[in-house]
């Protein structure tokens, strides 16, 4: 079998594993906002908003560096 391929069945079989595990129902309270939901759907929202934030600080400073670079290019 491929590497790949069984590197993504176990990830799977994990996650599924994990989302079973974690079906317990918690309430989360912002200020005046309130909603219920799954620990999992908790953990994965939380998950997401940390990738797109890393994701977007990761592209802001690189173009930051490039424009720094390019401001100081010899001609």
């Amino acid at each position: 079998m491929n590497l790949k391929l069984i590197l993504v069945l176990v990830l799977s079989s994990l996650a599924v594993l994990f989302i079973a595990q974690n079906v317990a129902i918690v309430e989360i309270s912002f200020l005046f906002w309130k909603a219920s939901m799954s620990s999992a759907l908790l953990i994965f929202f939380t998950l997401v908003v940390g990738f797109l934030l890393g994701w977007s600080l990761h592209s802001y400073l690189l173009y930051r560096k490039s424009r720094h670079e390019s401001v100081y290019l010899p001609s």
